[in-house]
């Protein structure tokens, strides 16, 4: 795994809205299989970058992918369900494929009950809404998902089972995942490598190695808590 090309390159990257600058000089690679998770601050820069790897943004530097199949799980916005067409779960994943068998098995797979997909949008529970996506965004077997805050709005019973499903999937499968997160303690159960990012690149590396405390407080400043998840 370690010669192969990595999923990712990223060199010098800069995103800036008018004169203000968002995003300065960053680079990293990720390597596949990788679950890197972005930590940071509100207004750090997460979700334009982002928006930038996917070309949703103009921006300078390069990005370079080398991967077959991106998708990219809506930002959390999208959980307040506002203006969406009157559309029930299986027209949604009829957008992917026209294999009802497909469809039938994923939904099994993201644990939920297969009559749901009479059902429209608004009629979903957010936890249930956002496993129906996560199934929606793995449909067609990318090789990279990348997700912005992916259990904003959902209890913390709901956001164990999000992550316990994500993890499921990228062990059963080839799959990189980038993800965005305030959750420390998802970054020590879960993640690979960790970036640390505040309009700049803060740290990256493994998250025992580069979360210190010092660190923490660095990025967040003195409010922050330090726990470090003990894996059992």
């Amino acid at each position: 795994m370690q010669n192969e090309e990595p999923v990712l390159t990223v060199s010098n990257l800069q995103v800036s809205y008018d004169s203000d600058l968002i995003i300065n000089d960053l680079s990293f690679t990720v390597a596949a299989r990788d679950i890197l998770i972005f930590l940071g601050p509100n207004g750090a820069g997460k979700t334009t970058l982002l928006r930038a790897l996917q070309n949703l943004l103009p921006y300078e530097g390069t990005v370079s992918w080398n991967a077959r199949k991106i998708s990219y799980l809506p930002p959390h916005e999208f959980l307040q369900r506002q203006n969406l067409p009157p559309l029930n779960i299986e027209e949604f994943y009829a957008f992917k494929t026209s294999d009802s068998d497909a469809i039938k098995a994923m939904i099994a797979e993201v644990g939920l009950d297969e009559s749901l997909l009479s059902h429209q949008f608004g009629e979903l529970s957010t936890g249930q809404f956002q496993r129906m996506l996560i199934g929606w965004s793995l449909l067609d077997n990318p090789d990279v998902l990348i997700l912005d805050e992916p259990t904003s709005g959902i209890d913390i019973g709901g956001e164990e089972t999000i992550y316990s499903l994500l993890h499921k999937f990228w062990q059963n499968q080839n799959l990189t995942i980038l993800l965005v997160t305030h959750d420390l303690n998802i970054v020590w159960e879960y993640a690979t490598q960790v970036i640390c990012l505040n309009k700049q690149q803060m740290c990256m590396g493994k998250p025992d190695e580069v979360l210190t405390p010092e660190q923490l407080k660095t990025l967040y400043g003195t409010g922050i808590k330090f726990y470090k998840h003990q894996h059992r």
